[in-house]
């Protein structure tokens, strides 16, 4: 019998929204984005959050600003072809377009997608922290 392989699930969710840029609650948002990490990764999976992979991006291609017309340029797209490599979405509660638009391409693309981190299966069981 082989073990079922992790699945990639990303996290979707507020980053932006709701936060005018105010970095503080920008950070706020990303923390609770990452709150769901060490749950996912629990079940045996492997957690993913577009930003993680967009910001450096963006960084690099010389935004000064997450509003700025490079920041817009790649921010979505970067999730858009993250979501190519993922298995499955968590989309957690917050008003969100681009958590939105994940999901829509997550259903079009046949990928599940779970409401609560309880709906996730289970592949390993939860280890004990040191």
């Amino acid at each position: 019998m082989t073990k079922p392989k992790p699945l990639i699930i990303l996290i979707a969710g507020p980053y932006r929204s709701g936060t005018n840029d105010d970095p503080a609650l920008i950070a706020k948002n990303l923390n609770r984005l990452e709150s769901f990490a060490l749950p996912i990764y629990e079940a045996g999976h492997i957690p993913m959050i577009g930003e993680w992979v967009a910001l450096p991006i963006i960084k690099q291609a010389g935004s000064g600003s997450l509003g700025d017309s490079i920041a817009q340029q790649y921010l979505y797209p970067v999730a858009s072809r993250l979501l190519e490599r993922c298995d499955a979405v968590l989309r957690i509660e917050g008003q969100s377009k681009g958590a939105d638009e994940d999901v829509r391409l997550a259903r079009q693309r046949g990928l599940p997608v779970y409401t609560r981190v309880a709906e996730i299966p289970v592949i390993t069981p939860v280890q004990e922290h040191a």
